[in-house]
């Protein structure tokens, strides 16, 4: 119960089996926020759809590139993305958009983390309407390399629960974190490999440091690259691996030593 000192994972374990709160209200939100427009849910395509049938096409032009070629590079940078923007910047506000479940102690902490990565997994699904068909049509899209981008998706969502359970926390105690976390994820698309290509900023360059720097560059190209024939740097590796153990460390002892406190901070 939040106000009460606790381990991470035996809390987790508790949430993951009783997803009554933090799946039932996650769907029931998603739903009414659709429920009184024409198409519905079907709205939740329009953004990948834009991006990487339009921008994607738009793009491509420009760069004289073919389209087929570059849509699914697109597609897939940009619904990744977003799936990392919405954890991170829905975690700082989750606990304070929750105070009156947790001061009532009905909800675990890692009830209201689940709820952030149970909606992102939602919208990321459902992007998949758009991004398949896209994977399926380009010759680009190498089967075999299906298995990897799979562990390496799954490493992202690694590192998405410990980044969300993290910025919960400090979100909580720093209410100006939501903002600034927004503000820097518009900075971070633009040093974000996803209108362009990693191969356009080489090891050496500033502006190859400066993408090597963020942490989002890894943790798309770890799921893109093995899928478009890519290669995966070793860097790249290192990071998203690395990041997984010392994050989840991180989230243990942070959950345990502040989780105490967050029904004051709220």
């Amino acid at each position: 119960m939040a106000g009460v000192e606790a381990a991470l994972l035996p809390t987790l374990r508790d949430s993951i089996r009783n997803p009554s709160f933090w799946g039932y209200s996650t769907w029931l939100d998603i739903v009414i926020r659709y429920r009184r427009s024409t198409f519905g849910l079907a709205w939740i395509l329009v953004p990948p759809a834009m991006y990487t049938l339009g921008m994607g096409y738009i793009y491509a032009s420009l760069q004289g590139r073919t389209p087929l070629d570059y849509m699914p590079h697109m597609g897939l940078g940009y619904v990744l993305f977003r799936t990392m923007a919405m954890v991170m910047v829905e975690a700082t506000s989750i606990l304070p958009s929750l105070a009156g479940y947790i001061h009532d102690g009905n909800i675990r902490l890692t009830d209201c983390v689940l709820r952030v990565l149970f909606k992102a997994a939602f919208y990321l699904l459902v992007s998949m309407l758009v991004i398949v068909p896209v994977l399926l049509l380009s010759p680009v899209f190498r089967p075999e390399g299906l298995a990897l981008g799979l562990l390496g998706l799954l490493l992202v969502g690694l590192n998405m629960a410990w980044l969300a359970g993290v910025l919960s926390l400090f979100g909580a105690r720093y209410p100006d974190t939501h903002e600034f976390m927004g503000n820097v994820f518009i900075v971070g698309f633009l040093l974000t490999p996803i209108l362009w290509y990693a191969k356009d900023a080489p090891a050496g360059t500033v502006h190859g440091f400066l993408m090597r720097l963020n942490p989002a560059y890894h943790l798309v190209e770890i799921v893109r690259a093995p899928l478009l024939g890519e290669p995966v740097e070793t860097v790249t590796v290192v990071v998203v691996v690395a990041g997984a153990v010392l994050g989840w460390a991180a989230w243990a002892w942070a959950f345990r030593r502040f989780s105490r406190f967050v029904a004051l901070w709220i």
